[in-house]
């Protein structure tokens, strides 16, 4: 495979149905690359004391990619040895167990990748469009990102 075969390339999904592990990180996959890093993030069946019956999540979907999509150029100028990037959201109703995100990075070495997937998770929390809203038991609650820059500066 010729190096120009291989050029890097983003893949965003925002997705109501079931994210796959295997999927999100054979988009990644390199001959050039010795490292793949994952970032999943699943739904937890409680918070606060709370027992949580489901996730759900909504989004600017437009907006979100767009988002999205800076993060990526962000990624690849502090990180320019990054291959590949994928981040895939779900939309709609998560349960407890299942993934919301997954983030997924190639690079030729690990510690780029390991950095820029947790870059990847904090800044999608700060400042991508999605919002989350957990399911009770007899209640539910439409939750703030604490990194979320705009509800922030409302305080």
């Amino acid at each position: 495979m010729e190096e120009n075969e291989d050029v890097p390339k983003d893949f965003i999904k925002l997705k109501s149905e079931k994210l796959s592990v295997d999927e999100v990180s054979e988009l990644v996959v390199s001959p050039y690359c010795g490292a793949v890093s994952l970032f999943i993030g699943t739904t937890r069946n409680n918070f606060e004391g709370k027992k949580v019956i489901h996730l759900e999540y909504e989004a600017y979907t437009s907006m979100a990619e767009t988002e999205i999509k800076k993060i990526c150029r962000d990624v690849r100028q502090k990180w320019p040895s990054i291959k590949h990037i994928a981040v895939h959201h779900r939309l709609g109703v998560v349960p407890i167990t299942e993934a919301s995100v997954i983030i997924a990075v190639s690079s030729p070495h690990r510690a780029e990748s390991l950095e820029a997937v947790m870059y990847c998770i904090n800044t999608l929390k700060a400042s991508v469009p999605i919002w989350k809203k957990e399911i009770y038991e007899d209640e539910y609650s439409w939750k703030e990102n604490k990194e979320c820059f705009w509800a922030n500066s409302e305080k």
